[in-house]
């Protein structure tokens, strides 16, 4: 089953926890720290996989979690840090945040990779708090937590040559006579209800891809008939071969009416390079109206041939003809060159102060929410790590100036604190 539209979680990997360690040997008394730090936890990475066209496998198994880094060991020595988790996914997938609709990445190279979440990185041993005035540190960090993110990932098919027509004009019949494709042939309407990719060979140095999409009625870039779900697969074509059904009661109002679906959905699509072609010129009544349907398409400057997909009239030709445009036509790096992604850097300093319904206060602040995280609370010296961290931030003297008195609960993300003053 052909699936183009999917939304999975991904979650990188936790951190490894540093050790609270001091070395230990017969004939020295006093052993210095020697907790070693964790491991880093596994980056969730997307990578395209050429032989992938469909986004079918996100139907079943829509979570993938990396694994945690190791903690550390005695003896400074550094926890494994976990294998990064690689998501295969075809070549013309568009990956964005689900939650907030922003552009991620636009997966189209061979090989292709991105970063979509970052593992933590290992907690510090206590080796890392000596310091003059504290030679025996009972203080180490915990793993970073990873990161975790809802994506949406929309797949648009990357071919050379785009077939386009309303409804029951032949794309089917001539996506199969011009290469190996089987799609589902029938007299009627919506035969296609999906697109179908087939591989023309040129010559012996040389093939194309043509893709079959579903037929274009009025309205379609509004979601009507097969709507807006097919459209986005035109915008990866190059170069469009736009078929007419020569038994249509108005080819020509046929041909204005998909061009002005397509203009709708992308401005950019009826500026691509097209072919027209009369289909079912086997026909004695398509035959004698081509005469008038050339000359009308002649002077608005399009490109146009009569052919039968089904008799295999001058479909050969055709697809010579494509392919010459194709030759002609930049490629899609050099017309679309890929939009960069400006995210604003986030100010670790920054927070909020909420009040909660109970008459607690809660924190808001990514980076003191990961402190918190990464602060073992049953090391005293973690605690007063955390404590002066609070201090030198502000948030101690946020608290008091929002009414926080003594014994009140602080939210910090999942942890509940109490203020002392």
């Amino acid at each position: 089953m052909f699936i183009d539209q999917a939304e999975i979680l991904v979650q990188s990997g936790k951190g490894g926890d540093g050790m609270v360690h001091f070395h230990r040997e017969k004939y020295v008394p006093r052993g210095g720290p020697d907790g070693g730090d964790g491991g880093r936890g596994g980056n969730v990475i997307l990578e395209v996989l050429p032989t992938l066209n469909t986004l079918a496998a996100f139907r079943h198994t829509t979570r993938y979690s990396a694994e945690d880094g190791k903690g550390g060991g005695t003896n400074n020595k550094s926890g494994k840090s976990a294998d990064d988790l690689f998501v295969l996914v075809p070549p013309g997938t568009v990956v964005y945040d689900a939650a907030t609709g922003e552009l991620i990445g636009d997966m189209t190279a061979l090989d292709q990779q991105l970063q979509v979440c970052k593992g933590g990185r290992g907690g510090r041993g206590n080796p890392h708090f000596k310091s003059s005035i504290n030679q025996i540190p009972r203080t180490a960090e915990r793993g970073e937590p990873g990161e975790e993110k809802r994506l949406r990932l929309e797949l648009k098919l990357i071919a050379d040559i785009g077939i386009v027509g309303v409804p029951n004009a032949g794309k089917s019949t001539l996506l199969s006579v011009l290469t190996n494709a089987r799609p589902k042939i029938a007299a009627y309407p919506f035969t296609t209800i999906e697109p179908n990719l087939g591989v023309a060979e040129v010559d012996a140095d040389t093939t194309v891809v043509l893709a079959d999409i579903p037929g274009l009625v009025e309205g379609a870039a509004q979601g009507v008939g097969l709507g807006h779900d097919f459209l986005r697969h035109i915008q990866r074509t190059r170069v469009l071969i736009h078929l007419l059904d020569g038994l249509s009661d108005d080819p020509l109002e046929d041909f204005d009416q998909s061009n002005t679906e397509l203009g709708l959905f992308d401005p950019n699509l009826p500026k691509k390079p097209q072919i027209v072609a009369l289909n079912k010129i086997d026909q004695p009544e398509v035959l004698e109206r081509w005469p008038k349907i050339k000359k009308e398409l002649k002077k608005r400057g399009i490109v146009s041939m009569a052919i039968s997909a089904l008799a295999r009239t001058d479909t050969r030709a055709l697809l010579l003809k494509a392919a010459a445009i194709l030759a002609e036509t930049p490629t899609l790096e050099e017309v679309e060159p890929p939009m960069p992604v400006y995210r604003p850097v986030e100010d670790p300093r920054a927070f909020t102060i909420l009040r909660e319904s109970d008459g607690g206060f809660r924190v808001k602040s990514v980076s003191i929410e990961r402190a918190a995280e990464m602060t073992p609370w049953d090391q005293s010296g973690s605690v007063r790590r955390f404590q002066k961290l609070m201090e030198r931030l502000g948030v101690d003297k946020a608290l008091r100036e929002a009414g926080a008195q003594e014994g009140d609960t602080v939210y910090i993300g999942e942890y509940e604190l109490e203020y002392r003053e």
